[in-house]
């Protein structure tokens, strides 16, 4: 039914502010490309290069090192499956993109987060922005990554980083936000200056909440690379969408299996990375 007021073009706009945005800096998606390519072939041959039971070793003993003898025990054998169901190329592959992308995500996200923490003018602007990353659905921020960047491995991981750079953000500012008002009155009385109060005071107490934030940001990357198999990027997500089209239920439920051993692993170890372990290596 016909309308008084006239429909905007919003679908339109879009459009031609993409179109603008490839036309004017065409070279330099590509070279974001070629970087973030390269930087996941590098990361798959590094790891690539050292056989598997001895990389499953390493997982372990780094995993004991930031967290519990239980996690790191648990680790070696999951990797251990993983490598014994045949998806252990597949898995680096996911590991090299979820680790690209959360880097990223910190590498932006503690900062802004910070910026954020300590000027209010700052936090009302990039409250609506955080709101609106984090409820667009995510197959949505596949269509400009393959816009600027086609297909394979880099839309997922902008894709990603989009997708999950939010909660490093929010826990960011909420955990400095919250420390007592009383030890900001005291080292301001003790003269110390912005930056030490914000670098030894208040970084270091919001410390287990900023790790809670990275937890959180490597589990929503880890699930929008998945999701990025639908565009072409490499990895275990690649194995269960190639299960889905042809149908083939048993190899799919291995693949996610696969998947949910590598999440526990993550998630396990990165809610122990920020606390301090007692009696050394002694869980």
């Amino acid at each position: 039914m016909d309308t008084l007021i006239p429909r905007i073009p919003l679908a339109s706009w879009i459009d031609q502010m993409l179109d603008w945005l490839i036309a004017t800096f065409g070279n330099v998606f590509d070279g974001i490309t070629a970087l973030l390519e390269g930087t996941v072939n590098g990361i798959v041959a590094g790891l690539g290069f050292i056989p598997s039971i001895i990389l499953a070793i390493l997982f372990g003993l780094f995993a004991w090192w930031v967290s519990t003898r239980k996690i790191a025990i648990f680790s070696l054998i999951g990797f251990l499956i993983v490598d014994y169901l045949g998806f252990w190329n597949p898995m680096l592959q996911m590991l090299a993109l979820v680790l690209t992308s959360v880097i990223i995500s910190i590498a932006f996200g503690i900062p802004i987060g910070i910026w954020a923490s300590q000027n209010d003018t700052a936090r009302r602007i990039v409250t609506p922005v955080l709101d609106f990353m984090q409820t667009m659905p995510a197959f949505v921020y596949l269509l400009p990554a393959i816009f600027f960047f086609n297909i394979g491995v880099v839309p997922g991981i902008v894709a990603s980083v989009i997708f999950s750079m939010p909660p490093t953000i929010r826990l960011t500012t909420l955990g400095i936000r919250q420390v007592p008002e009383d030890l900001i009155e005291a080292t301001e009385a003790f003269g110390s200056t912005t930056s030490q109060k914000l670098f030894k005071v208040q970084i270091p107490l919001a410390m287990p909440t900023i790790m809670a934030g990275i937890n959180q940001s490597i589990m929503l990357a880890l699930s929008m690379v998945v999701i990025a198999s639908m565009v072409g990027a490499p990895g275990l997500g690649e194995e269960v969408y190639r299960a889905v089209t042809q149908l083939k239920t048993g190899v799919g439920f291995e693949a996610g299996l696969a998947i949910v051993i590598v999440a526990i692993i993550l998630d396990r170890i990165t809610q122990h990375a920020g606390k301090q372990k007692r009696g050394g290596m002694v869980s």
